[in-house]
């Protein structure tokens, strides 16, 4: 699975002077994530290039600031599963269109719990020189729940996809609806409309 490596401050360094800019610019972005409803997208290019002359800045630093705003999920603290307990057989599937995705079962930990979603395909289709392009998967659960997709790996004719759901879920499963909904790039970006649902 992913792992945040730990911060290290890059450099002893500070200038004083510039510590009530850096709060204010702390306070700035606090106050575009609650103007924007946490979903500020991307300025136009044609914004962050004025910007960048009126500024005398880079753009190339303008894309990464807002790029890295866009994102700022991502750098939520994760939980790191530990004091693994049992598996939980689960062994559901839904096809749609050319592809069966399965789950299997899920991984118990003491704080939280690990779902793989396995997409299977006929890689006989696909042809040798352009590889199967598959899809990225947020999970909803409920809002109780965080899940996080964690890592995914794949194969010929086969793909999964693994998320970390904390706090972890009860033994007992039964009742539960897992809501993987499509996108056509990762961290939620470009909704495809598709959906894939299983009542456990």
């Amino acid at each position: 699975m992913l792992k945040r490596m730990p911060f290290e401050r890059p450099t002893d360094h500070y200038d004083e002077g510039v510590l009530p800019i850096d709060e204010q610019i702390c306070a700035l972005i606090r106050q575009r994530k609650d103007v924007s409803n946490n979903h500020p997208g991307f300025p136009p290019q044609k914004k962050l290039s004025n910007w960048a002359k009126t500024y005398g800045l880079y753009e190339d630093l303008l894309h990464s600031l807002f790029g890295t705003l866009r994102n700022d999920e991502v750098f939520r603290p994760r939980i790191e599963p530990n004091g693994f307990k049992k598996h939980i057989p689960v062994l559901k599937s839904v096809e749609k269109g050319e592809c069966i995705y399965t789950v299997t079962f899920i991984r118990q930990y003491k704080n939280a719990s690990t779902i793989h979603l396995n997409m299977d395909w006929d890689s006989t289709k696909d042809s040798s020189h352009d590889r199967h392009q598959h899809p990225f998967f947020e999970l909803f659960i409920g809002d109780q729940y965080d899940c996080r997709w964690e890592a995914g790996s794949g194969s010929t004719g086969q793909f999964v996809f693994i998320f970390t759901v904390s706090p972890a879920l009860p033994d007992d499963v039964s009742g539960l609806q897992l809501v993987f909904t499509e996108y056509s790039k990762p961290f939620g970006d470009k909704p495809t409309g598709g959906e894939i649902s299983m009542h456990l």
